[in-house]
């Protein structure tokens, strides 16, 4: 097996470099050979390169500086909009205005985006996923253009790492594989998984800063605050309202 999926780490600095348009395509081209729905493709990829473009997405997540740094912004979005068209242009009408649909879509564009982000590192490049996209999806529609039945999901920066950082820290194995049955977890096994996680330095950092007892109030109280998932959970589903879904 490759030593990238070992030694990878999330990159959010980037060099001037561009990346080649015949390497970006051969990437995308590998991404496109992700698992999907019943080969269908359920998902677009917006590819934005232009400074004034990147300028417009900035404050969509939240301004973070690697949106206009890196050379490269890739939107992936589920998308039933082009079946859609299809379908109908072939006297078969669709019906895919529902939530399982939405699902599906959404699901292939993670497919492709995760089978986007391999094929990049493979070829040296780094990549930092954004999770602000499902936050402010409804500001990336109008600013991207898309049609009714297209919605974002990911967003991912790439370009060539300027600065190598160390690897983000990982639970062990026996915290998230289950064999055969799911298996639940008493305090103590909860103890040994949590561990190491919260005797990092980093995360001993961000309890101190944050004036918290614990790593998981850190989550909790201040990083994914339940107030801001049920503000941001509303206005999700709204765009999947808007753009065609749950009707």
């Amino acid at each position: 097996m490759n030593d990238t999926f070992f030694t990878r780490r999330t990159v959010r600095k980037y060099k001037d470099d561009e990346i080649e348009s015949g390497l970006l395509d051969r990437i995308l081209t590998a991404g496109t050979r992700a698992s999907t729905t019943g080969n269908m493709q359920l998902y677009s990829i917006i590819v934005t390169r232009d400074a004034a473009m990147k300028s417009l997405l900035s404050p969509a997540h939240f301004n973070q500086p690697m949106v206009t740094a890196a050379p490269v912004v890739l939107t992936f979005c589920a998308d039933f909009h082009r079946f859609n068209l299809w379908c109908r242009q072939r006297e078969a009408e669709p019906g895919y205005d529902n939530f399982l649909s939405f699902m599906t879509a959404a699901i292939d564009a993670m497919l492709v985006a995760q089978t986007v982000c391999n094929a990049a590192e493979e070829e040296g490049l780094g990549i930092c996923y954004l999770g602000t996209t499902t936050y402010n999806a409804d500001k990336i529609i109008d600013i991207l253009g898309l049609s009714s039945g297209v919605v974002p999901v990911a967003t991912v920066t790439m370009g060539w790492p300027a600065l190598v950082t160390d690897q983000p820290d990982r639970l062990p194995l026996e915290a998230v594989v289950h064999q055969e049955r799911y298996h639940d977890f008493s305090p103590a096994m909860i103890d040994d998984i949590y561990r190491e996680k919260e005797a990092r330095a980093d995360s001993q950092q961000f309890i101190a800063e944050n004036g918290k007892k614990s790593l998981a109030q850190v989550f909790t109280d201040v990083r994914y605050k339940k107030a801001d998932n049920e503000y941001f959970s509303a206005k999700y589903l709204e765009v999947i309202r808007r753009q065609g879904f749950l009707e």
